[in-house]
This record gives C-alpha cells, sequence and structure tokens, in this order.
C-alpha cells in the first residue's frame, strides 16, 4: 500500500475517513458477491452454467471468503496505523450498504449516522413572556385548588415580579442565565487587550486576590482585584506580549481573601469549571480548564477543546430511564473514568432497550462518599472521573446510541465544607443561603439556598443553562425538591394529602418560584428538555406547565412504590400480600400529571437498606446462584427470582408514565452500595458510624455476574431487556388506557389492561389456576406475547409463547369488562397477551429478536 506521509493526507474524497469507507465498501461487495455466488449454487442442477458440485462451490466459496476478510483485515489495520502515526483521528466505521445488522440492538436502538465533519450546534427557542391571567390555569385540572386561589394568585405576581426586574436589569432571562461567561474566569477584552477576566461575588470581602501557580500563589500588584457597587469583585488579566494567557491551560487557582473580620481565607471560585486534589493533598484546588486547541468534530484528544458531533435525541414519548454512577460503574474496585462507562456501559444500556441515562455525582464533590449529593463546586464536572472533555466525549456517544442524558443536579442544598465548597465564602453566614438556622439542614449536614437572593438566582438558573449549553445534557432530574419546597424540609412530618399541607405558612414560596423559573428557562430554551422532581410531598400542580401557574416538572418521581416494596419484603410473608394495596399505591397519582416509576434507586441500594434482589434472596445468593445442574437448588433463589421479574414488570405497568432502574439492579446486584469511608459521626443523633477501612470494594458493579453462562443472573438481566423492548414495541408504559380490572387478595391476581396488552399477575405462592378467565377492553385473538416462566428468564414453561396458543376474547362480559378469555395462570408468573397479529412465536429466532420476547417485527407502535 502506498506510504502516507502528512503531506499526503488531505480532508476531502481522499480523506482517511474516505479510505476506510471504500474499503468497507469493497468489503462488502465482495461480501455481496459471494452471497450471490452460494444462492446460485444452490440452485437446481440443470440451471447452472457450471456444472461443478454443490459441496465444491461451496468450499470455493468458504476460501475466498476467507481470503477477503483476511486481506480486508490487513488493509483496514495498515491504513489504521498510518492514520494514527500521521496524527489523524480514526473516524468510526461507517455502516455499510448491504450488510445487515448483526446484534438486535442495530435493530431496535439504530445508531446515529452523520457525516464526519458534522458538527452539532443547538438551536434554542426563545423566553416567552409571562401570560396575563392570575396564575391559576392550572385549576382546569383540579378544581380543589380553588380553595387556595390566593396562594396561587401571591407566587403568580412574584414570578412576574422577578421576571420583569431581570428585564428591566439583566437584559431578559436569555442573558441573565448565561452569566457564567462572565462570572468566573473567562476569556475576553480590556481597553482592546485581550486576556481573561476574573469575576466573583463576595460583598462581604474587604479585599480579595487571585493566587496560583501562575504567581507561585503570591498575589503581585496587579492580581489584586476591585469591587463594584454591587459586590463583585472584578479582575482582568492580560495575555503576554506573545499571546500567551496570563493564566496556563490547567493551572491551580484560588482566591485568597480578606474576611469582614481582618482573616485571610482561600477559596475556590465559586463559578470554577474544574477542581482537582492532588494525590498528597487533602483540599481541593480550583483550575483555570481552557484547552488551547480545538479537535475535529467528536476527537478525544488531551489538552484540546471537544467539538460536539451528534444531535441530540428527539424526546421519547415515554422515558426508560437507566440510572448511573460513572465512579463506581467499573466491574474492578475502584473508581471509573467517563471513558471508560462511555466503552463499556453505554453499550450495555444500549442493548438492554432503555432510551435515557440519569447520571448521578456530576457536579465536583469534595467527599465521593456524599454519592454526590454534598457539592462543592456547582460548574465542575466531577474530576474523579476524568476532564471536562472526557464528560462530553460520553454525552456525545450515548446521543450516538439514541440516548437521552439527564443529569441527576443538587440545588436543594450544599456542602457545608468552606475549604473547598461555596459555604461561607467572604467569611459571612448567609451570602447564597439563609443566615441562622434557617440555613442549616440538620438531617444533611449542609446548607440551605435563599432562593429569594438574587445572587443566588443568578448562580443556579445560569448553573443549569451551563450543563446544557456546554455539556448537551438532555434535562435534569432535580434532587431533594421537598426539601426544597417546605420550610421544614419534609423532616418529622407527614403528607397526608390535605390541601392546606402544601398551601400555606409552611411553604417556602421563594423555592417554588425558583422552580417555576427554572421550568420556564429550559423549557422555552430547550423545547426537548426534560424535567423530573424528586417530591415526595404530592404537590399539586408540581407537574402542571409553568405557563398555567404549575411548577413545571414533566415527572414526578413516584417515591412511595418503592417504600411500600421494602415495606411489603419487610413485614408480610407471600401469603399476606394485599393485592389492592399493591394496584393502589402503583396507581395512586394525580391526574394530567405525569410519573416516573421505579421498583429500586440507588436509595434502596445504600449501605443500611437491601435492593429488592437481596431481600427476597439474601445470603443465599451467595451459594445458590449457580444454574441447575452446576450447583445446588434453593427454594429461596426460586421464589426470589419469580417475585423480581414480577414485581419490576407491574410497577413498570401501572406505576407512572415512564421508568428508571438503578444500573445492576436490573439482574438482581447482590449486597449492597458502600462507598470508601473513614469513621464519621451521625449529625443528627451524634451516633458514631463505622467507616470501612476505605473499601472500594462494595462500590463497583459486578457485570461479570450478568455475563456469566452459568448463573441465574441473567435470567434477571433477560426478563429486563425484554420488558423493555415490549415498550419499545407497544408504548404501553405511556398508554392512555389503563384498567384493572382484578385485584384479588384471595386468588393473589392482579388482571390489568394498559394499551392493546393484557397482564396477568399470580402472586400466589403455591396455587396456580387453569381456566381462568380474565376480561378485556377488545374481541378477537390474543397471544403470549412475553411471560416470565420461559425458560430463558429462569421459568419452567407452563406458560409459554412456544405454545402458540390463540386465546380469543369472546363478548362475554367480566369484572366489568366488555369481553373476556380463559388462560392458564402459572404460581408466582406473570403473562402478557397483546392482539395475536403481533404476535411471532419464533421472534427471538430471528435476527432481531430478543430472547424470550414474541413481537412480530418491532411491534405496532415502535419507538425509540
Amino acid at each position: 500500500m502506498h506510504q502516507l506521509g502528512r503531506k499526503h493526507i488531505t480532508r476531502g474524497p481522499h480523506s482517511n475517513t474516505s479510505l476506510v469507507a471504500r474499503i468497507a465498501r469493497s468489503f462488502g461487495a465482495v461480501v455481496g458477491t459471494h452471497r450471490s455466488t452460494l444462492r446460485t449454487a444452490a440452485l437446481p442442477y440443470a440451471f447452472r452454467a457450471d456444472p461443478t458440485s454443490v459441496l465444491e462451490v461451496l468450499q470455493e466459496e468458504n476460501t475466498l471468503l476467507k481470503t477477503t476478510v483476511a486481506e480486508a483485515k490487513a488493509a483496514i489495520t495498515e491504513l489504521e496505523a498510518q492514520l494514527k502515526a500521521a496524527g489523524i483521528p480514526i473516524p468510526p466505521p461507517e455502516n455499510v450498504p448491504g450488510i445487515m445488522p448483526t446484534r438486535p440492538e442495530d435493530f431496535w436502538s439504530p445508531e446515529l449516522e452523520v457525516p464526519y465533519d458534522y458538527v452539532f450546534r443547538d438551536r434554542y427557542g426563545s423566553i416567552s413572556p409571562v401570560p396575563g391571567h392570575d396564575g391559576t390555569e392550572c385549576f382546569t385540572w383540579d378544581s380543589a385548588l380553588w380553595n387556595f386561589a390566593a396562594h396561587f394568585r401571591y407566587r403568580w405576581r412574584r414570578l412576574r415580579e422577578i421576571r420583569k426586574a431581570i428585564d428591566d436589569n439583566e437584559g431578559g432571562l436569555d442573558n441573565f442565565t448565561k452569566s457564567y461567561t462572565r462570572f468566573g474566569l473567562n476569556r475576553g477584552e480590556h481597553e482592546g487587550r485581550k486576556g481573561i477576566w476574573y469575576r466573583e461575588w463576595a460583598p462581604g470581602a474587604k479585599a480579595l486576590a487571585l493566587v496560583g501557580d501562575f504567581n507561585n500563589w503570591q498575589p503581585r500588584d496587579h492580581h489584586w482585584a476591585f469591587k463594584n457597587a454591587y459586590g463583585v469583585w472584578e479582575l482582568f488579566l492580560p495575555d503576554g506580549p506573545d499571546g500567551s494567557p496570563a493564566l496556563p491551560h490547567r493551572s491551580k487557582v484560588k482566591c485568597r481573601l480578606e474576611t469582614g473580620e481582618g482573616r485571610w481565607v482561600e477559596r475556590i471560585p465559586a463559578w470554577i469549571t474544574w477542581a482537582t486534589q492532588a494525590w498528597n493533598e487533602i483540599q481541593f484546588n480550583g483550575v483555570y480548564w481552557d484547552p488551547p486547541e480545538t479537535g475535529a468534530p467528536g476527537e478525544i484528544a488531551s489538552d484540546k477543546k471537544y467539538v460536539f458531533r451528534y444531535p441530540r435525541p428527539p424526546r421519547p414519548r415515554a422515558l426508560r430511564i437507566y440510572e448511573c454512577h460513572v465512579g463506581m460503574s467499573s466491574q474492578e474496585p475502584k473508581v471509573n473514568s467517563y471513558l471508560e462507562f462511555r466503552r463499556d456501559v453505554l453499550p450495555r444500556v444500549r442493548a438492554l432497550g432503555y432510551n435515557a441515562i440519569q447520571i448521578m455525582a456530576v457536579q465536583e464533590h469534595a467527599y465521593y462518599g456524599s454519592f454526590g449529593y454534598h457539592v462543592t463546586n456547582f460548574f465542575a464536572p466531577s474530576s474523579r472521573c476524568g476532564t471536562p472533555e472526557e464528560l462530553k466525549a460520553l454525552i456525545d456517544e450515548a446521543h450516538r446510541m439514541g440516548l437521552m442524558v439527564l443529569m441527576d443536579i443538587v440545588h436543594s442544598h450544599a456542602s457545608k465544607n468552606t475549604n473547598d465548597g461555596i459555604n461561607m465564602f467572604d467569611g459571612t453566614d448567609a451570602m447564597y443561603f439563609h443566615g441562622g438556622p434557617r440555613g442549616y439542614h440538620w438531617m444533611w449536614d449542609s446548607r440551605c439556598f435563599d432562593y429569594g437572593n438574587w445572587e443566588t438566582l443568578r448562580f443556579l438558573l445560569s448553573n443549569c443553562r451551563y450543563w446544557m449549553d456546554e455539556f448537551k445534557f438532555d434535562g435534569f432530574r432535580f434532587d431533594g425538591v421537598t426539601s426544597m419546597m417546605y420550610n421544614h424540609h419534609g423532616l418529622s412530618y407527614t403528607f397526608t394529602g390535605n390541601y392546606e399541607e402544601y398551601f400555606g405558612m409552611n411553604t417556602d414560596v421563594d423555592a417554588v418560584v425558583y422552580l417555576m423559573l427554572v421550568n420556564n428557562l429550559l423549557h422555552d430554551m430547550f423545547p426537548n428538555c426534560v424535567t423530573v422532581g424528586e417530591d415526595v410531598s404530592g404537590m399539586p400542580a408540581f407537574c402542571r406547565p409553568w405557563h398555567e401557574g404549575g411548577v413545571g416538572f414533566d415527572y414526578r418521581l413516584q417515591m412511595a412504590i418503592a417504600d411500600k416494596w421494602i415495606e411489603m419484603l419487610r413485614s408480610h410473608d407471600d401469603f399476606g400480600w394485599e393485592m389492592g394495596t399493591i394496584t393502589h399505591t402503583l396507581t395512586n397519582r394525580r391526574y394530567a400529571e405525569a410519573c416516573v416509576s421505579y421498583a429500586e434507586s440507588h436509595d434502596q441500594a445504600l449501605v443500611g437498606d437491601k435492593t429488592i434482589a437481596f431481600w427476597l434472596m439474601d445470603k443465599e445468593m451467595y451459594d445458590f446462584m449457580s444454574l441447575p445442574g452446576l450447583g445446588p437448588p434453593s427454594a429461596i433463589i426460586d421464589r426470589g427470582i419469580a417475585l423480581h421479574k414480577m414485581i419490576r414488570l407491574v410497577t413498570l405497568t401501572l406505576g407512572g408514565e415512564s421508568y428508571l432502574n438503578f444500573m445492576g439492579n436490573e439482574f438482581g446486584h447482590p449486597e449492597w452500595i458502600d462507598f470508601p469511608r473513614d469513621n464519621s459521626y451521625d449529625p443528627s443523633t451524634g451516633r458514631l458510624i463505622p467507616g470501612n477501612g476505605g473499601s472500594f470494594d462494595k462500590c463497583r458493579r459486578r457485570w461479570d455476574l450478568a455475563d456469566s453462562p452459568s448463573l441465574k443472573y441473567r435470567w434477571l438481566n433477560a426478563f429486563d431487556r425484554a420488558m423493555m423492548h415490549l415498550d419499545k414495541a407497544f408504548g404501553f408504559q405511556c398508554a392512555p388506557h389503563q384498567w384493572v380490572s382484578r385485584s384479588d387478595s384471595a386468588d393473589k391476581i392482579i388482571v390489568c389492561e394498559r394499551g392493546d396488552l393484557v397482564f396477568v399477575f399470580n402472586f400466589h405462592p403455591t396455587n396456580s389456576y387453569t381456566d381462568y378467565r380474565v376480561g378485556c377492553n377488545a374481541s378477537g385473538p390474543y397471544k403470549v406475547v412475553l411471560s416470565s416462566d420461559e425458560e430463558v428468564f429462569g421459568g419452567y414453561q407452563n406458560a409459554t409463547k412456544e405454545a402458540n396458543v390463540t386465546f380469543v376474547a369472546t363478548p362475554t362480559p367480566h369484572d366489568a369488562r366488555p369481553f373476556s378469555f380463559m388462560v392458564y395462570a402459572p404460581s408466582r408468573t406473570v403473562v402478557v397477551y397483546a392482539p395475536a397479529g403481533w404476535v411471532d412465536p419464533e421472534a427471538d429466532r430471528k435476527p432481531h429478536g430478543i430472547p424470550g420476547l414474541a413481537v412480530r417485527n418491532l411491534g405496532p407502535y415502535y419507538a425509540r
């Protein structure tokens, strides 16, 4: 092959992309030719021009194909080596026309293709004016709110006042929320000279200078900032004569300030975009992050700005969220990296059929064991996992796979750490927070924001805008919203559903108005943005649009469901399970307010609690998870696997309009999550909490368990995958039609409809039922499309798609349904019935097939 030097390589028709593509296309053409040869060989003898035996043709074709593959691989390997030596990035391989996808996910979740030099740029919406009504438009959905019209009118007036003040004084909400381009460290100009501006709001400080590697941590005269009338300190550092910046990329920096009491302290700039902890230091340092070069689209290179290549995925009709933590996502006992997560975990999520990931612990937090909820640096991605550019590469790759990326954002409180965080930044107790006891969260041992403070609004609203603009997140899960919205933070308080609990003196109206503002910003500027609020109180109008007078979230986390499952597993034996209690908890949500359901999240996996799998199987998981014939049987394991599948599917079916799972729980990850930690004390009780010696052993994900061909974890993993793809095919979890026709606690049977599907859950520990009549909404033939009793899910095939039985729904009313049919309902099994025309018992033996799932093609309502 021609030797390629740097001077021979150009962009355009003969670039590295085209060369690789041409090789791939040639390879595809050869394979296509060989396929034609094979088809010819299979014809009757009389129709072949060459009277060679079929066996000889096949042998020749096989030899030629092997030779072609070897030659193509060698050519590609040689070309890639030359490109790498020339310093040119190797593009991902293109899909070759004529070559069919080889994995089911290539059919169900095709990867996005864009031109190699394509650069993604956001298309922003515009900020809409505040409507002229009085904030009671949301009462259309709940007439009981009229009793609290005064409260809604008051908070609407506050919203209008703040929006007007922002328009009058800050140039509008769009400009106000781009404050991250002005505060902190940013490139700019001053009196015609280019350089770096540093701006910091610290009204209580008497003096402030910037120190760091660039001045050997000793400020010179021109490193002292000036304070303006609004308490903002400003400093301009001009570039050198040769154009080099005063702060080199990756420089460590802090601000040194004198408090009102005359003490000198050092702080990490509040708007810093990266902060790191050296291996031999305890405290973090701010880092000036500004890579000097810009990479090619999609190129991952040290100290080059990452350029996004792939557009944001369209907003799905329903979210199937894979909640994840990058640091603990490794199989090894270590802190995982953004790039390792990108390489190893994202393909798993795609193959399972989820359409969104929700990343925890993104914002920098000095204490790893806080799970990311004690944030110290709000604009800095966690440096434990890599650089800001590597996080961007992770998000871009997720978008290539069609996955939305949500960020678990923490605006409900902040770390009280004064060395690394923003607490007492200028030496005063308040600043961004409430002063005194109101500014302290006694259970979380953290600081509570003052959402009525102008600079707090600037800081938090800009923080959301920053993560959307710079990192291309697709939305947020807002943590701890209940704590934000109530002065009592939901502590030692029981919400009964009485509306007076939501709209009165207990409510922090400033916090509610902030949430309305942030939803106003995100949904106007980013029309496909998704916001999810973690609210346990059930506040009415929480998920009604802000412009109706609602709080504005798209979804509420349905937190009561997980609590109910843990309560049932802890307190009741199988015979004591009340089916009506299960269905009531799952369906008890506000009309016209969407919810994200989950059987368990990260909360249930933390040390001190148990996952559902561990509640069901506990220590038996250590000795009895080998497949039959490879290890001893266990009735506890059999029960646990059966109920694990049923609990998750009934939650997906009835619990809400979207669904969430924490990584690893889909296959019944054993044990618990325990971050490396030392001894500590509970701030609310003073009780000693023993540490674990800094161990990472319980702070990882054992993917090898799910991948092992000899362990039963693979059964649970396969069932979760089938569940997700059933929703892809039928869109049932957000279907408007939902009906529970039977909740029979004697039979332990739940029969329900969602969309076109009929679900029959038999939770009875011993009883199976023949000729069990179930009601349905539509007549005609039905077939089994999914059964937890399939062999691939660890079942016994008592109710299976393989039987290919047709169940005809006749006009025989039953359980208040107009039609019904008879089924066999095995013990501890869920069977899903679909219209027969969309069922193919052999689907999982086809290229697009998902093991155990009998959906014809991609189903009637396929969507990602």
